[in-house]
């Protein structure tokens, strides 16, 4: 995966990711619309399919709701890189196929406009010539993103 970074602060909270009021759409397109608007309403127009959010610690804190990591998908967001997530967010994202890697410190490292690319599979962040690692995700969590998220895993799983 290759793309552009977008750098938020530590504890990015679901109401940021998406406000509230628009809890009462489901269309990860439509909810795309409204992506960071909590922090940056232009945030939706700068965004280009591929890009990645990079965060300090505690993504994903707030409420348990899947409209945020929803609307993530719907931007086409590739991943989001973070020092930690909270752990509802974290498996919410990754049950509808959003890679959320953790990486300790990497917000030291990286800031908006970098241009970065992610090897999934070896756990590593490029960055020019420069190397940081997050951690592995576990082999079924990669098997979950390859299929687009948990429901195509489990629906083409052979049991």
């Amino acid at each position: 995966m290759k793309g552009r970074v977008w750098k938020f602060p530590d504890n990015i909270d679901t109401d940021q990711i998406i406000p509230g009021r628009y809890l009462v759409i489901r269309d990860p397109k439509e909810l795309a619309k409204h992506l960071m608007e909590g922090i940056d309403p232009k945030f939706p127009d700068k965004i280009k399919k591929g890009d990645f959010i990079v965060a300090g610690k505690n993504f994903g804190c707030g409420s348990s709701r899947e409209h945020a990591p929803l609307a993530l998908k719907g931007a086409g967001i590739s991943a989001v890189i973070a020092e930690s997530f909270a752990r509802i967010f974290y498996r919410n994202a990754i049950n509808l196929g959003i890679p959320l890697l953790e990486a300790p410190g990497i917000s030291k490292h990286l800031k908006t406009g970098d241009e970065i690319e992610i090897d999934l599979e070896k756990g590593i962040i490029k960055k020019n010539k420069k190397e940081f690692k997050f951690k592995k995700l576990p082999k079924f969590m990669v098997e979950i993103l390859k299929k687009g998220g948990l429901i195509p895993y489990l629906k083409n799983k052979n049991w």
